[in-house]
């Protein structure tokens, strides 16, 4: 029986095809490690079979829970991202291309969701922060930005001598 996010490649005729995925909690769920836990995701997956190998263009779109890097408080970021891999058939698995893996000759499925959820952590940006506003003000946790401000050390700005030499003979002081 296949699995919820695979694909029957047994008997496809050599034309394309198309298969809709609702992305949902239960999928992060299943990976222990997650660093999303919520998200509503939709993945479309256009699959053109060829003689030597299959081509799946795969777009997904949706907003997955993410914790923000400033306030620490959890918010929806929007996701999107395509992504294209080329299956061939040879005599074992080999994934040692990110884009091209190997399949063996018996296999008649292809899982997609290590793929699925590799490519959603893959189109997180590094730096998650709460969006701004309409207003350009930040819609950050407005205590937590409070308390961070508290903490901040106020005083001089204090040089490093070693460098202040240095900057007299660039003229950049």
């Amino acid at each position: 029986m296949p699995g919820l996010y695979s694909i029957p490649l047994a008997g496809l005729k050599e034309t394309r095809y198309t298969y809709e995925f609702k992305i949902g909690n239960d999928f992060f769920g299943s990976f222990e490690m997650s660093e999303i836990k919520r998200g509503e995701l939709h993945a479309v997956v256009v699959l053109q079979k060829c003689s030597a190998h299959i081509e799946l263009d795969i777009v997904i779109n949706g907003k997955a829970e993410v914790m923000c890097d400033r306030c620490l408080e959890a918010f929806y970021m929007p996701v999107s991202t395509a992504n294209r891999l080329f299956i061939r058939q040879g005599r074992e698995w080999e994934e040692s291309d990110p884009d091209m893996i190997t399949m063996p000759l018996d296999e008649h499925e292809i899982d997609l969701s290590q793929f699925f959820y590799e490519y959603i952590h893959l189109a997180l940006p590094i730096k998650r922060i709460h969006p701004d506003d309409a207003d350009g003000n930040s819609t950050c946790n407005p205590d937590m930005i409070r308390k961070l401000g508290d903490l901040l050390v106020h005083g001089e700005e204090k040089t490093d001598p070693r460098w202040d030499d240095l900057k007299k003979l660039t003229g950049n002081n």
